[in-house]
């Protein structure tokens, strides 16, 4: 997500070719991509989209991983139909679009989602995940919804809220050392709040080095062979989380 002094200069990265396993569904006023895991289960997790929307191949690709190790998976559409942000943006408008998919202005989406994991698809632990615009949603999930079980936000940050060091659930940060969006410094006072406010929950913070905004999930595996053991390691730290918690 952005910070103050430079709005968000998110690289799509390598935008995948993929379809998703899964399938679209209307859940009460949004519309989602959910996938099943192959045998049943009580876990799901809601996976929050980055700034590029719900539809990003990316995204869904994670949810496919996600629910190929267990889960129930659901991204919901969070915009609610409206525009996502596109790479042939102009980034001095990025403020104004932003002013109306506000990351902590999501209660009305998320309550609907969790009715429809609870009464649709028998879910009784659910966790989320969220990545860039979505971690930092998935930041204000551990903030509002203890009963949403374990968060993973992966390369976002609350900054202005009072409350934000005070977690519910156990939350894991993921974060790149060479993220230009989310520098170290930052890093280190979300770090340095947690260890004396947060007293309540478990939670980790986790830079990878020399990785940038978006490595998680906007840089393939497979074509980007250095980056590689980051990657799978970040990955494996998120799954890790969630069968701790859940």
């Amino acid at each position: 997500m952005a910070n103050e002094a430079k709005p968000c200069p998110c690289d799509i990265g390598d935008k995948m070719e993929y379809g998703g396993v899964g399938q679209e569904v209307q859940i009460e006023h949004i519309k989602a991509y959910v996938v099943k895991p192959p045998s049943d289960s009580d876990k799901a997790v809601i996976v929050i989209q980055d700034i590029y929307g719900w539809q990003l191949p990316n995204t869904r690709y994670m949810a496919d991983m996600l629910a190929s190790n267990g889960y129930i998976a659901v991204c919901p559409d969070f915009y609610v139909g409206k525009e996502p942000w596109s790479p042939s943006h102009d980034w001095s408008t990025f403020q104004q679009w932003l002013e109306d998919k506000k990351p902590t202005n999501i209660n009305k989406e998320v309550d609907a989602v969790l009715r429809f994991l609870k009464s649709q698809c028998g879910a009784q632990r659910i966790g989320a995940v969220g990545f860039c615009w979505g971690g930092v949603a998935t930041h204000y999930l551990a903030l509002q919804y203890p009963e949403v079980r374990a968060g993973v936000s992966v390369y976002g940050i609350i900054r202005e809220r009072e409350d934000r060091y005070e977690l519910k659930s156990p939350t894991l940060f993921i974060f790149g050392e060479k993220d230009e969006v989310i520098p170290l410094d930052q890093v280190s006072v979300l770090e340095k709040n947690l260890q004396e406010k947060c007293t309540r929950v478990d939670y980790q913070v986790k830079v990878f080095p020399g990785q940038t905004h978006g490595f998680v999930h906007r840089k393939r595996e497979d074509v980007n062979s250095t980056d590689q053991p980051c990657i799978q390691e970040a990955r494996t730290d998120m799954f890790n989380w969630l069968q701790k918690y859940m």
